[in-house]
C-alpha cells in the first residue's frame, strides 16, 4: 500500500511531467502541428493523456 508521501510524490511527478509535454507541444512550429495534426487548442488534452492516461 502507498503511503500518502509517496502518493504526493507521484502527482507532483506527473504534474511536473504535464507542464514539460505542453511547453514542448507550444514550442512546435505552426507547420509542425499541422504536419502532427495538433491544433493549438487540443495541446493541453493531449498532454493530459499522454501522462495520465485515456
Amino acid at each position: 500500500m502507498m503511503t500518502l508521501i509517496e502518493t504526493m510524490k507521484q502527482r507532483a511527478a506527473k504534474a511536473a511531467k504535464y507542464r514539460e509535454t505542453v511547453t514542448e507541444l507550444e514550442t512546435l512550429s505552426r507547420h509542425q502541428m499541422l504536419d502532427l495534426d495538433i491544433y493549438y487548442g487540443d495541446i493541453k488534452e493531449i498532454a493530459r493523456k499522454a501522462v495520465y492516461g485515456a
